[in-house]
């Protein structure tokens, strides 16, 4: 077997991975340097500004990709808001995110070797028929190879790449020095609190053992379901889980030529896995990007990577579906009060009950009639009305406080609806929040 060196590992030393992050913002303003030198040339605006959007990109990309670890995950993060985007800015980005949901520069084989050696030992070869050295997909931490179990079953081989860890954790550091430019490409989204949430979570991540038994809970919550499908985990060790093989779509190529019955289709699963997950197996799918999911030849959603997990024993807090409900009834002084009591307001702080109204209201739209059409255009609004620091939605978001026990929760609603406004899916929105979320329907 070839020895490994280390070089086929992620880029860990602080000084490389630094350097390769530093070339974002450098690469940023270069270009804007020759986009000014081809204007004098005679070029127009649109012209150049097109072009240097998809040179960016395409260095986006490219860095994030090789990397992986943290820079890749706040770059799949991101992708999720990309919906937020007006269009002429979203385009060129919109391609190379969504790369970034699947795809990464893999491990060569000698080193996939070596993982498989140290977590299921020398003899693993004899516990399949067929092993792909091929990666089938590669993520932020791991990749996934393709294999025949040795009882005859397709599998999914999942690896975490050597010096994941170190590298996740590097990249987080260095990459709050540059929110600023992440934060160009998604308007009113405070990219520096979601690198500490994300930095919160992906220790976890690394824990494959944590990760199988959060994916063997949702296995056991969807059993059977006629609309929903999780792999069944085969085995796992602490950098290594093998499940059932999973075919389908990616989510992903709906979003870019899914007709619109595919595109309803799709949204109306991932709301329903929104909303039941919880009840159903006690737990949140806190990763909400389109490469986690796929529709299956027989229209099951399909729900891979359990890396990132919330537990919610009891489903959603009850409070939270009481405060959407009250929201969606216009009860501003009713709202204010549950507020004040669950700590997002502050007990200095005072707001006019129809202030709230007005700065939740908007956001409650799904939630007034039986069905919703998610669409870009709306997203765009959302993001609109909350990044101009003069609107009066701004500055009641300034005085409100998130408590930490609803950060995760409101993250993956957003990263949820995101992607359904990608789709621009329409979806019985109300329908299943009356069915499972705790507090929303009347008594």
């Amino acid at each position: 077997m070839t020895a490994n060196t280390g070089d086929d590992d992620i880029p860990q030393r602080r000084r490389t991975r630094t350097a390769k992050l530093a070339s974002l913002p450098l690469g940023v303003a270069g270009r804007a340097t020759l986009g000014l030198g081809r204007r004098m040339t005679g070029r127009s605006a649109e012209e150049v500004t097109a072009e240097l959007q998809a040179k960016t990109a395409e260095q986006l990309f490219a860095v994030l990709g090789e990397l992986k670890g943290g820079a890749m995950k706040l770059g799949q993060a991101l992708s999720v808001f990309e919906a937020a985007l007006p269009e002429e800015q979203a385009a060129p980005y919109r391609e190379a995110l969504t790369k970034l949901q699947e795809a990464a520069p893999p491990m060569p084989a000698a080193t996939v070797r070596k993982v498989l050696d140290e977590q299921f030992g020398r003899k693993w070869p004899e516990r399949f028929r067929e092993f792909d050295e091929t990666p089938a997909a590669a993520a932020s931490i791991g990749q996934v190879h393709r294999a025949v179990w040795t009882d005859g079953r397709e599998v999914a081989v999942k690896l975490q790449y050597p010096g994941a860890g170190a590298a996740l954790m590097a990249d987080l550091t260095q990459l709050r020095r540059f929110a600023w430019l992440f934060a160009r490409m998604s308007p009113g989204l405070d990219v520096k609190p979601l690198l500490a949430e994300i930095q919160e979570r992906v220790l976890e991540e690394l824990d494959y053992t944590h990760e199988a038994q959060a994916q063997r809970d949702f296995a056991a919550g969807y059993a059977d379901d006629d609309q929903i499908m999780v792999p069944r985990v085969v085995a796992s060790a602490p950098k290594a889980i093998v499940s059932e093989w999973m075919d389908g779509r990616p989510l992903s190529s709906i979003i870019a030529t899914g007709t619109q019955p595919e595109r309803d289709h799709a949204g109306s699963l991932l709301a329903l896995l929104h909303y039941s997950a919880p009840a159903r197996c006690g737990l949140l799918h806190a990763d909400p990007h389109p490469g986690n999911f796929r529709i299956l030849p027989d229209g099951r959603l399909g729900v891979v990577d359990f890396g990132a997990t919330a537990a919610l024993p009891g489903g959603y807090p009850e409070s939270l579906g009481r405060l959407t409900r009250l929201t969606v009834d216009n009860d501003g002084a009713a709202v204010m009060e549950l507020m004040r009591e669950l700590g997002f307001i502050r007990p200095d702080v005072t707001v006019r009950p129809q202030d709230l109204i007005d700065f939740l209201g908007t956001a409650a739209e799904p939630l007034r009639e039986d069905t919703f059409t998610f669409s870009r255009a709306w997203m765009r609004r959302q993001a609109a009305r909350l990044s101009d620091p003069r609107s009066a939605e701004a500055k009641v978001a300034r005085q409100l406080n998130l408590p930490p026990s609803y950060m995760l929760i409101h993250r993956v609603t957003v990263g949820t609806i995101g992607i359904m406004c990608q789709l621009e899916a329409t979806a019985p929105y109300r329908r299943l929040a009356l069915e499972w979320q705790p507090g929303f329907a009347k008594e």
